[in-house]
């Protein structure tokens, strides 16, 4: 009935899924299981622990990176490292009482229960995502992306600001676009409600903007991004997805932000494609609106 071919498929894996989730509430509870998935959930449990980094040192990364009224970003860099220090804590405390737990040491709580079903079906233990960014990945995908997150603030810290930063990285983002913002307000001394944001897509980026920042990693669902019209075109069959070059985010007056025939794409943080501004800073789905030229 005129749905482009891709709809069919998202719809067929969300159905897939759906089955899959229903299916893997027939696991029976831990106690009950034999020894071959209580090992299973040891080497799991063992592997995840050694993967996981020790906390930022907030100290030292505040001496080298202060309180800086025309650079946001320091106050940036040490909010985000606060945020991953609390969820990499809530992760290592709740395995160590799990491996304690399935020696014998501290009674397995239904809370450890839990948590121990989730590892054993791949998922993230509620315990773990009501403290964590919004995230669809299953458990090793999940681990592997909080890694790779933890990889990224690591480098900012060593090597200074990114020449192009990785959106998805950043655990609350909206701070990470207030910053940006604010930079350019304080610099040119215009009141931070003034100023909207403008899009510009660039292929070839060898030094930072005068003004805003390069941001890479959002992908396109629906569409994708025709690099020879540069503008919006229909998906290719069974490609669901599609990366976006890097992207400069131009802060700009309002006043001054002229109409242009673009479409006004929103942003979410998963494909789940939920939230909105209204609700609290960490559950909220919707960054923001993305502009894109279309024909």
């Amino acid at each position: 009935f005129g749905i482009h071919e891709n709809g069919e498929i998202s719809k067929q894996l969300a159905e897939t899924k759906s089955l899959f989730d229903s299916l893997l509430l027939t696991t029976e509870n831990i106690s009950s299981q034999k020894n071959s998935a209580s090992n299973l959930l040891e080497n799991v449990v063992s592997d995840i622990l050694g993967k996981l980094t020790t906390p930022f040192n907030i100290d030292l990364v505040q001496r080298k990176f202060p309180i800086s009224y025309n650079n946001s970003m320091n106050t940036v860099l040490v909010q985000e490292m606060i945020r991953y220090n609390k969820l990499i804590s809530v992760i290592h405390s709740s395995l160590v009482n799990v491996e304690k737990a399935l020696k014998g040491l501290i009674v397995m709580s239904s809370e450890l229960e839990d948590i121990c079903k989730s590892i054993l079906m791949g998922k993230v233990p509620v315990q773990w995502a009501s403290k964590s960014y919004p995230s669809l990945k299953p458990l090793g995908s999940y681990v592997n992306d909080l890694l790779k997150r933890i990889l990224f603030l690591n480098a900012w810290f060593e090597n200074g600001a990114p020449l192009v930063y990785w959106l998805p990285g950043f655990f609350f983002t909206q701070s990470f676009i207030t910053g940006a913002l604010q930079n350019y307000a304080r610099k040119y001394t215009i009141p931070i409600d003034e100023l909207s944001l403008d899009f510009e897509l660039v292929y070839n980026v060898t030094e930072p903007p005068t003004d805003g920042v390069y941001v890479n990693g959002l992908f396109l669902e629906g569409a994708r991004w025709s690099k020879t019209k540069h503008c919006l075109a229909e998906s290719y069959p069974k490609e669901l997805y599609d990366a976006l070059p890097t992207i400069l985010f131009k802060p700009i007056k309002s006043t001054e932000l002229k109409p242009k025939s673009v479409y006004e794409c929103p942003v979410y943080k998963t494909s789940e494609r939920k939230g909105c501004r209204l609700i609290s800073r960490r559950n909220i789905g919707l960054m923001r609106e993305l502009l894109l030229y279309y024909n």
